[in-house]
C-alpha cells in the first residue's frame, strides 16, 4: 500500500469510528471474562484495548473468573472437582484454592493494567483500578439433596459505590468471591457475578468474552444479532453445539438483557482487538443480544389497516409522507412491520425489495407521545435484518424531514442516479425528497 492510500484509509478509518467514540464517551460498560483469558496471548493487548476504551471516557467494570487456575490449584493439591447443575461443589479445602487462584488472577490483571512502557499502546496511562467489597454473596444452599456448602450466588451489588469510583474515572476490578454479612466468603459463578452488576449500575452494554467467536447455530456459523426470545429458544433446545463459555453465559445474558441492559454482547478473546472490532464497527465480529420481543415488534396483518391508517394520517397531512390509501395498504400490508406498546399500535415501517442488490425503508412512523421510546430505531433495525435475511446489499430511504436522524444511523446522502431503475424512474421531483443510502 502506497503512502498516500495508507493515509487515505486511515482517515476514512478515522472518521468511520468517530459516531462511536461521541456515542459512548460516558457510557458505561460491564466486561466480563474468565481464566482463559487471563492465561492467553491476548491478555497483554486486551489490557491495551481496555486503556483505549477507558481513555476515551468509557466508564468500565471488568469481572474476571479464573476456572482454569482454580481446577490447577485442586489437581496440585489432589482435590476432585465436582460440579452440580452447572455450579462448583466448593468444601473448605476447594475455597481455598478458589481464594488462592482468584487472588492470583486479580493481581496478574492489575499488573498487566498498570503497564506503561515507553512504545507502548500505555505509554504514559495513568490507569487506576479500584477494587472491594462491592459484592456481597449467599449460599445457594442444597440442591437436589446436594449442598453446596461455600458455592454462593449474588445477594446484593452496591451499586453506589460502584458508580462513585466510575464517576471519579477508575476502572473497578471484581472477581468471583462473595463475602456475606455473617464473614463467610462465597465462591460466586463469574456470568452472574457480571449480570448482576450490569443490572444493578444500569449499564448500558454487557461483553462477554468468551472461547467461542459468539453464538453459533448448529452448522457453526456466527448468529450476528439476536433477540431475547432467540436466546431463550436455544437455551431450550440444550446448546450443545455451543462452546462451553457460551452455553454457561446465556443464561446471564438473557437475564440481563430482559431486566434492561440495553446490548449483551459475545466474543471471542482470542481475536487480537475483538473488544474494539465489536465496539467500533458497524458489523462486528461477534453476537449482540438485544431485548426486542416478537410479542412487541411484528409483521402487520390486514387487521392492523385501522390502526396503520390513524398512525400515519396525521404525519400524511403534515407532508412528511406520502398519502397512502386504504386499498393500497390492504394490498401492501405483507410489506409492514408494526411495534406495540400496551397492544396499541405505536410505529410502524415497510420494507420493500426492488432488485437483488437493493431494497426501501419506507413509511417508518412513531406516534408523536412515543418518538422517544427508541422505537424508531428498533423498527429500522426490523427492516435491515428483513433486508438481510433477503440478501440484499444496499438499503435506501427517501425522505424529507428527518434526513439527519437517518445519517446519525449509518446513511449516506445520495443522489437519484444511485436509485433502482423503477425507483429511479417513479421519483418525484416536485417533492424532492432526501435520498439516503446504508450498505448493510
Amino acid at each position: 500500500m502506497s503512502e498516500t492510500a495508507y493515509d487515505e484509509h486511515f482517515v476514512s478509518w478515522f472518521r468511520a469510528v468517530t459516531p462511536y467514540i461521541n456515542a459512548f464517551r460516558g457510557r458505561t460498560f460491564v466486561v466480563a471474562f474468565g481464566g482463559k483469558a487471563v492465561a492467553s496471548e491476548s491478555a497483554k493487548t486486551l489490557a491495551y484495548d481496555v486503556n483505549l476504551l477507558v481513555s476515551l471516557g468509557i466508564r468500565l467494570v471488568l469481572v474476571h473468573g479464573a476456572r482454569p487456575q482454580i481446577e490447577e490449584e485442586l489437581r496440585e493439591k489432589n482435590l476432585e472437582s465436582k460440579y452440580h447443575r452447572g455450579y462448583r461443589v466448593t468444601d473448605a479445602l476447594t475455597l481455598e484454592c478458589v481464594l488462592d487462584a482468584v487472588g492470583s488472577v486479580y493481581l496478574e490483571i492489575e499488573a498487566l493494567l498498570s503497564q506503561g512502557l515507553p512504545n507502548t499502546p500505555m505509554a504514559n496511562s495513568r490507569i487506576r483500578v479500584i477494587g472491594g467489597n462491592f459484592i456481597t454473596g449467599q449460599p445457594i444452599g442444597v440442591l437436589d439433596g446436594i449442598d453446596m456448602l461455600y458455592a454462593g450466588k449474588v445477594r446484593k451489588v452496591d451499586a453506589e459505590g460502584i458508580n462513585a469510583q466510575l464517576a471519579l474515572g477508575n476502572i473497578v476490578l471484581l472477581n468471583c468471591e462473595g463475602p456475606s454479612p455473617t464473614g463467610e466468603i462465597f465462591n460466586l459463578p463469574m456470568g452472574e457475578v457480571a449480570e448482576a452488576v450490569a443490572v444493578a449500575i444500569g449499564a448500558d452494554k454487557l461483553v462477554f468474552l468468551t472461547d467461542s467467536p459468539g453464538v453459533t447455530n448448529p452448522a457453526g456459523g456466527l448468529i450476528e444479532e439476536m433477540t431475547t426470545d432467540e436466546v431463550a429458544d436455544i437455551i431450550k433446545q440444550g446448546g450443545n453445539w455451543l462452546s462451553s463459555d457460551t452455553r454457561r453465559c446465556l443464561p446471564c445474558v438473557l437475564r440481563a438483557s430482559r431486566a434492561g441492559v440495553g446490548r449483551v454482547h459475545l466474543i471471542g478473546f482470542e481475536h487480537d482487538g475483538s473488544l474494539l472490532l465489536e465496539l467500533f464497527t458497524h458489523d462486528g465480529v461477534g453476537t449482540v443480544v438485544t431485548r426486542e420481543s416478537l410479542e412487541h415488534i411484528r409483521e402487520a396483518k390486514p387487521d392492523d389497516i385501522g390502526a396503520l391508517i390513524a398512525l400515519i394520517a396525521p404525519l400524511e397531512a403534515e407532508g412528511a409522507l406520502v398519502h397512502r390509501p386504504r386499498e393500497l395498504l390492504e394490498r401492501e400490508i405483507e410489506h409492514f412491520s408494526i411495534i406495540e406498546h400496551d397492544g396499541i399500535i405505536v410505529g410502524c415501517a415497510a420494507f420493500y425489495s426492488h432488485s437483488d442488490d437493493y431494497a426501501e425503508l419506507a413509511c417508518l412512523a412513531v406516534s408523536a407521545e412515543h418518538r422517544e421510546g427508541g422505537y424508531g430505531e428498533q423498527l429500522m433495525k426490523r427492516v435491515e435484518r428483513r433486508a438481510k435475511k433477503a440478501g440484499v446489499k444496499r438499503l435506501f430511504v427517501l425522505t424529507t424531514r428527518t434526513e439527519h436522524w437517518f445519517v446519525e444511523r449509518g446513511f449516506k446522502l445520495a443522489s437519484v442516479d444511485d436509485l433502482p431503475a423503477r425507483k429511479r424512474d417513479m421519483y418525484n421531483y416536485q417533492r424532492r425528497s432526501k435520498i439516503l443510502l446504508k450498505t448493510l
